[in-house]
């Protein structure tokens, strides 16, 4: 049986913050990682997204934290083909995610602000989140293959914000074409009433690790502000409909991760806190429950663990820049 790690996607959110769910004491931006890693045992970093991380950062974050803590980094957005503003590239460069010499740079400041986590033992995986306009496809497909060979040796994990990649039909090559490059597929609890919704599967990509990210179930997503997109208390009836779904990644990989991405206030916190507890509980999961979530699709060929640290090649392709979905 693998490992279950629950924690939220990021700890330093400003509604967080400002929920009181930090004591007294522990609201500086020590003791807010302490206090946060003493009560979960993974987190993602989704600053990493917004700019390049630093190594300096990487470095606090590695001493602050306990053995056996990992960080799941997200990675920067005009690595995953989304739109980038050139204030927050380096040296002056522009944000032209089809310009081969800017994305050699942009990846090796990638893998250098995130080596002393690795280094550490504490880079628990880097998440790829693919915006809602890509698509299955051979610019997909060349675009993930450029991906694996810049990140060899590190745990990926990969989700798909456009539903195709996991209905009939195309669920089976898509488990296969992660597989073969050794990424973790991304399962998501999303409201299941719009056309744009990821559908709950839950492939098994990879031995290594297995993610589960809640985004809630607001019906505001992808239209409305980040709070309406995100607002949702997970009723622990919600979380229970997981249960048997998550042990079950657990028996197949070594690692799973389970993150909730409902920031507003402690909402996240709170729900990672309930899993948790119900996970430790160890009682017998309601069949019924578990129904009414698809089934998952096993994906063939999961290929052996890859090598070591990545090196960085140079590259030809990439996707269309457009809005992230967040």
């Amino acid at each position: 049986m693998g490992q279950i790690r629950v924690g939220t996607c990021s700890w330093t959110d400003r509604a967080l913050v400002g929920s009181g769910w930090y004591p007294p004491g522990r609201r500086d931006a020590e003791g807010r990682l302490r206090h946060y890693a003493e009560r979960f045992g993974v987190v993602e970093v989704d600053a990493s997204y917004y700019a390049l991380p630093g190594e300096r950062n990487s470095r606090l974050w590695a001493e602050r934290t306990p053995d056996g803590f990992v960080f799941d980094v997200k990675a920067f957005s005009l690595l995953t083909g989304h739109p980038t503003r050139d204030a927050v590239m380096p040296d002056g460069l522009r944000a032209e995610h089809r310009d081969p010499a800017v994305l050699d740079q942009v990846w090796a400041r990638f893998a250098a602000g995130i080596e002393p986590l690795r280094a550490a033992g504490r880079l628990g995986s880097v998440l790829f989140q693919f915006p809602p306009w890509f698509r299955p496809g051979q610019r997909a497909e060349a675009f993930l293959q450029e991906c694996a060979e810049r990140t060899a040796g590190w745990r990926l994990a990969v989700e798909f914000r456009h539903p195709s990649w996991w209905e009939p039909g195309q669920a089976e090559a898509t488990g296969a074409l992660l597989a073969r490059h050794g990424m973790a597929a991304v399962a998501v609890d999303m409201t299941q009433s719009l056309a744009s919704s990821v559908p709950p599967v839950t492939p098994v990509t990879s031995p290594r690790l297995s993610v589960v990210r809640f985004h809630g179930r607001s019906t505001a997503w992808g239209t409305g502000s980040k709070e309406d997109r995100f607002r949702h208390v997970y009723g622990e009836d919600e979380l229970a409909e997981w249960l048997p779904r998550v042990r079950r990644l657990a028996e197949r990989t070594e690692q799973v991760h389970v993150l909730f991405n409902n920031c507003c206030g402690d909402a996240a916190v709170s729900a990672a806190e309930t899993m948790t507890r119900l996970l430790d509980d160890g009682s017998p999961t309601q069949d019924a429950a578990a129904a009414r979530l698809p089934r998952a699709r096993p994906a063939p060929g999961v290929p052996p663990t890859p090598g070591p640290r990545p090196t960085p090649a140079r590259s030809s392709s990439s996707s269309t820049s457009r809005r992230a979905a967040g």
